[in-house]
């Protein structure tokens, strides 16, 4: 019963992310602050997030259950405040783009030839983030699930796909915006 309620929850919260991520860009707040200054915050949470799932990942390979869950818990605070902060910078700020040298919003032919096959790069790493943050994190929320309820054998089988494509994604968040550090005003 427990497990049916945090599934719901589970896809409730999905839902409302994926809801907040479409409209954060179409729909933009004006809160009377600045809040630019968590474009490198965002990065550095996605960093040490990657780096957390990687002590995570040493404690249950040293069978360090206890370590593992306290760093797993650590991971998903952080990935909690990172999404937070995350949505809302862009309900507030302006998108930035890659190639973007004049900050006019359009990334016109000439800004396209100046980036050459970074500009493809870049997209491929930020699309392949982005999707794979959405589907991510439901089958995150499931593992989590199985473990909290006692279901270990289910949550290792889980555990041994969505660890890697999470870490993919926080090690992707602080790439693309290096490669995008160039182009904000």
């Amino acid at each position: 019963m427990l497990e049916k309620r945090l599934n719901v929850a589970a896809w409730i919260v999905t839902v409302a992310v994926l809801v907040l991520v479409g409209l954060m860009r179409r729909v933009k707040l004006d809160l009377g602050m600045d809040l630019s200054f968590l474009a490198p915050f965002h990065a550095s949470v996605n960093a040490l997030t990657a780096v957390v799932l990687l002590i995570a990942f040493y404690f249950i390979r040293q069978k360090n259950v206890i370590a593992h869950r306290r760093a797993i818990y650590v991971a998903l605070g952080l990935s909690v405040l990172f999404l937070l902060s995350y949505v809302a910078y862009h309900f507030t700020t302006p998108e930035t783009l890659y190639g973007d040298a004049n900050h006019d919003g359009v990334v016109d032919t000439a800004e396209k030839l100046a980036t050459g096959s970074m500009r493809s790069i870049y997209l491929v790493l930020l699309i392949s983030h982005i999707t794979l943050a959405g589907i991510s994190l439901p089958f995150i929320l499931f593992t989590f699930i199985r473990a909290f309820t006692g279901q270990y054998d289910r949550h290792r089988r889980m555990a041994r796909w969505v660890f890697p494509i999470w870490l993919y994604v926080a090690v992707t968040g602080p790439l693309c915006y290096y490669l995008l550090l160039p182009y904000y005003a």
